[in-house]
């Protein structure tokens, strides 16, 4: 534990719909919902005023709508997101070469390495202040939650405390007084099942875990995980912020005591499989875009294929697919010893399957800034998966705008940009060839969007 409360954890709020929001002005201040927008859709980001009605992230769009019909429903933009990402970022290396980046909406900075004359709490308050405001100047106003304290486990803690927009210290000395009232929920590693583990214990607060025993925990959770919850009830956390972080992945795999030969059997095996790997990554909120399946035949040798998706995923139906494809690939006739499939390439958000994959049909989403029996008669149907709502287009004549919802070959735009204001609303032919996507130009990476 250090000293100081030199650790600093910034969190974008609601990014994603932040993002939507600056970029489109008439959907300031309503509710706005980023994510999937067709049946099997999952919400990615709920605008604050979406979450007053109970629209949560990771909660299926369909409840989402059921909750709060009249938001907007966008797909996902990741070319904005990433520009405003990178902008961040450059901030904060600006300010310390020790920055772990933990998404495209999160990071960790050491202050100790920072240019600051003394590590105070007053020193570092006005610095995090000062960052804050950095952030809404190079992002045109998006706002940050930020926490500070003395490790990494704490200043987490902190940014959550006071969202959006608040800033949140804790001294050295009081971090267990912070901790104890709150659920356990709030420890890294305490997910739903652990947490009903802990319950079944009379375990509800980090003070009724801290209570417990190490070796209790440790047989009731296992070595690592019992290890590692009765330090950070304790407030014990010595993790220091990596700049680089190792690349990881995620994998099952298993070995028979009888070869398998039956290829529906050996694709059934790896569907299981691939449905463990996405629950893994769920867990831990994170996604990859290489699947990997490892086949160890009769004769002990030992074969692996991998794929790499554009986009990160962690869907149990796209790994699964995956999967099997590439076992389509190798020869099995003779049996197999050993399978397995692992994910790797691992970043903390999901596009392809969280947003929608191009083959998915769209629902246009209900405007937030038009009342409901103004809408046009497109408004509820089928969209066209070339015009995703909420994506840029830009048309000959009345320049740029976004997808405000189609279907039945119209799709309906709203012009305006973030310099605007709201604009006007006009609709199209889908197949009108004055309209088009708009899209930036090419990022550093390559990405265009």
């Amino acid at each position: 534990m250090r000293a100081q409360a030199s650790v600093l954890h910034l969190d974008l709020d609601a990014f994603f719909a932040a993002v939507e929001q600056r970029d489109k002005p008439s959907l300031r201040g309503k509710p706005v919902v980023v994510g999937g927008t067709g049946g099997r859709g999952v919400v990615a980001t709920a605008s604050y005023e979406a979450r007053a009605f109970g629209v949560r992230s990771a909660m299926s769009t369909r409840e989402a709508r059921a909750r709060c019909p009249h938001a907007a429903y966008l797909t996902g933009r990741f070319h904005a997101y990433r520009t405003a990402s990178r902008a961040v970022m450059e901030v904060l290396r600006s300010h310390s070469p020790l920055v772990e980046p933990l998404s495209l909406d999160e990071a960790f900075v050491d202050l100790a390495r920072a240019d600051l004359p003394d590590l105070e709490l007053a020193t570092v308050t006005a610095f995090a202040e000062r960052l804050r405001a950095e952030v809404a100047e190079v992002t045109d106003g998006l706002t940050a939650s930020v926490g500070l304290g003395s490790s990494k486990f704490i200043a987490k803690v902190a940014s959550d405390l006071d969202k959006p927009d608040g800033l949140v210290v804790v001294p050295p000395g009081t971090e267990l007084e912070l901790l104890r009232p709150m659920k356990v929920g709030v420890i890294p590693g305490v997910g739903p099942a652990t947490a009903e583990r802990l319950r079944r214990l009379g375990v509800h607060t980090v003070a009724d875990l801290e209570r417990m025993g190490e070796d209790e925990l440790v047989r009731e959770l296992g070595k690592a995980h019992g290890h590692s919850l009765h330090r950070l009830a304790r407030a014990e956390d010595d993790r220091p912020v990596e700049p680089e972080r190792e690349a990881k992945s995620v994998s099952v795999e298993a070995t028979y005591e009888h070869d398998l030969t039956d290829r529906r059997q050996l694709e059934a095996v790896l569907t299981r499989q691939a449905g463990e790997v996405a629950r893994r990554l769920a867990a831990g909120g994170q996604s990859g875009r290489t699947v990997t399946i490892k086949v160890r035949l009769y004769d002990f040798s030992t074969s692996s294929r991998s794929t790499t998706l554009p986009s990160p995923t962690d869907s149990a139906t796209t790994i699964g697919r995956l999967a099997r494809a590439l076992l389509a690939d190798l020869d099995t006739s003779g049996g197999v010893r050993l399978l397995g499939v692992g994910v790797s390439g691992l970043a903390d958000w999901v596009q392809e399957d969280l947003f929608g994959g191009e083959d998915e049909q769209e629902e246009a989403p209900a405007d937030a800034a038009e009342d409901a029996a103004t809408a046009p008669p497109e408004a509820g149907a089928r969209a066209r998966t070339d015009w995703p709502p909420g994506a840029d287009v830009s048309h000959e004549e009345h320049g740029r705008g976004w997808v405000w919802g189609s279907g039945r070959g119209v799709v309906t735009v709203r012009f305006e940009t973030a310099e605007t204001g709201p604009g006007p609303v006009r609709s199209f032919r889908a197949d009108d060839p004055a309209l088009s996507r708009w899209r930036p130009p090419a990022e550093e990476d390559g990405a265009s969007g």
